[in-house]
């Protein structure tokens, strides 16, 4: 595969509430930079799937939970560069539930293997006994942290931003792991701020981006996030919808959704000075879509159009 270091189009909006507040916004298709890893996948995955070659690697192991956007992307990337892939899954109940799952039948027809671990077992993924056996018993296989995000992720998405992105006064990102705001930021110019929006409950975020960068030109806001990593409800769903039909922009429900609500919020509570620029960057995601409809329509509720 030839990861070639792609620049995403800008795209400008048009919304009856950007017109009457004197707004320009632009999205960043980063959702459209692949048919298969997405957005800012694509860029995580880039420099670790190509350090793995580099260093004789044929096979990766990663993790992620049952709707993971990392999981359905590591396991595109491992078939196309010809790895194999396995995948420490949050939760055993979900073993038996592959099949219910778009995600996981995804990543298993790109021949991507699993590992179900107990919801306590994997929160001790990243100790130093956990990681001692797992090179005890993966000698030869490339590891690739949740989410993908470490130094070589952060590399990818300082690409995600270039030159003609400067001319926008605010840049907008979703964050799970914080790795995708962190290249961001290191890619940004003096005169620019970022605008995080963490799809997780807490405030430890804004430790976690200053251990990765050092740039301080960010602002996070941790109201958006609907009760939590995951959890949507209609209000959220009603929004989505109507924004696709207003700019036929699809957003995803658990990272861009949540973002561009918590932004057209701001903007609606005059946050931003008249004629201010700003650029969202839209980091796909949308397979996790047709799981969150399942969970819906089981629930009798409202689907995502």
């Amino acid at each position: 595969m030839n990861w070639k270091n792609q620049k995403s189009n800008i795209e400008s909006i048009d919304h009856p509430l950007l017109k009457e507040k004197k707004i320009h916004l632009s999205f960043l298709r980063e959702d459209l930079l692949h048919p298969l890893i997405s957005g800012n996948k694509y860029r995580k995955l880039k420099y670790n799937i190509q350090k793995a070659n580099t260093l004789g690697f044929r096979k990766i192991i990663t993790f992620g939970g049952a709707f993971s956007n990392h999981i359905a992307a590591t396991a595109a990337a491992a078939k196309l560069n010809g790895l194999e892939a396995i995948a420490f899954i949050r939760g055993e109940e979900i073993e038996n539930l592959i099949d219910e799952n778009s995600t996981l039948t995804f990543a298993k027809n790109q021949g991507m293997k699993f590992k179900f671990l107990t919801r306590e077992a994997y929160r001790l993924k990243d100790t130093d006994a956990f990681l001692e056996n797992l090179y005890d018993e993966y000698p030869d296989y490339y590891i690739i942290p949740e989410g993908g995000t470490n130094d070589l992720a952060i590399k990818g998405c300082e690409e995600i931003l270039y030159e003609e992105c400067n001319k926008f006064e605010f840049i907008t990102s979703s964050i799970g792991t914080a790795g995708t705001i962190a290249g961001i930021l290191n890619s940004t110019t003096e005169n620019q701020h970022v605008l995080g929006f963490p799809a997780l409950k807490g405030d430890f975020l804004n430790t976690e981006i200053c251990k990765l960068t050092l740039k301080r030109n960010f602002t996070l806001f941790n109201n958006y996030h609907f009760g939590g990593y995951g959890k949507v409800n209609d209000e959220l769903i009603e929004f989505i919808n109507q924004f696709k039909a207003q700019t036929n922009i699809q957003l995803d429900p658990i990272y861009t959704g949540k973002m561009v609500f918590g932004l057209l919020d701001l903007i609606k509570k005059d946050f931003f000075k008249e004629n201010s620029r700003i650029l969202v960057v839209h980091t796909g995601g949308l397979q996790g879509i047709e799981g969150v409809n399942k969970i819906l329509l089981k629930k009798n509720k409202t689907i995502i159009q």
